[in-house]
């Protein structure tokens, strides 16, 4: 991915729509050139304005979170804002699809509006780094009265070089059904879009939400260096451990 928002419009918005109707994801391969991943990794991790929380202290595994709680940084928050631009109709048409009312705006400063109006400030896009035998549980960011359905994920160091283990793993829950386990194959540098919370699910008599949850698998080795880009807030006060609601 370079600087230009030329990039994210013009990926194949149809298909990827598409895959996330089909799927409840879309992986974007080698969205970001390997030296670019590693910079934004690099850079991000030695960056003083990030807060840390650790996994373990809100019984979530174990690794570090790292918050843009100052305001996230270029090129992340234009990218933020591009993606969104594109994922917008989506999520209406997800909403559309299950009789809910509710539309986001189309521009994601608007949106974010919302959600500060709502009391929503709570920064939650991170970095997340893991270590040997670190692991991300099984969560979801669903926190508020404006939950985007969507979110982004970008791998920033490489699969068998820098680490080993790490998958990015979701779960679907359909009703009265055993949850569908899946492995979303990620390598340095790319990006999938991933489902938040619930997505529509066409049924033999009609369409019905299905939850999702991710979580990484535990790390045998090495440091994996992963972004999320949230484009909710949480709200002020919830604590990060509110901010995520575990598989059970």
């Amino acid at each position: 991915m370079t600087s230009s928002s030329n990039t994210i419009a013009e990926l194949d918005w149809s298909a990827i729509a598409a895959q996330l109707d089909s799927e409840g994801y879309a992986v974007l391969p080698r969205l970001l050139a390997a030296d670019q991943a590693r910079a934004l990794a690099s850079d991000a991790v030695m960056s003083n304005p990030l807060r840390r929380v650790s996994l373990d202290s809100v019984d979530l595994g174990c690794g570090d979170l790292l918050y843009f709680d100052e305001g996230m940084p270029q090129p992340w928050a234009q990218w933020r804002t591009d993606f969104y631009r594109h994922l917008a109709p989506v999520a209406n048409r997800w909403n559309e699809t299950l009789g809910m009312t509710y539309r986001f705006p189309a521009d994601l400063h608007e949106f974010l509006a919302r959600n500060q109006r709502a009391g929503q400030t709570q920064a939650q896009s991170h970095l997340n780094r893991l270590r040997a035998d670190d692991y991300l549980a099984l969560h979801q960011r669903s926190d508020g009265e404006h939950v985007f359905p969507l979110q982004v994920v970008v791998l920033l160091t490489e699969p068998g070089r820098d680490f080993t283990g790490g998958e990015l793993v979701m779960t679907e829950q359909r009703p009265r059904m055993q949850s569908r386990p899946m492995v979303v194959p990620l390598g340095l540098g790319d990006a999938a879009i991933i489902t938040t919370a619930q997505r529509p699910f066409k049924g033999s008599s009609g369409y019905y939400r299905v939850n999702l949850r991710h979580a990484v698998s535990r790390v045998r080795g090495g440091e994996r260096i992963g972004m999320e880009l949230s484009f909710h807030d949480a709200p002020r006060g919830s604590g990060d451990q509110r901010a995520f609601i575990m598989d059970t």
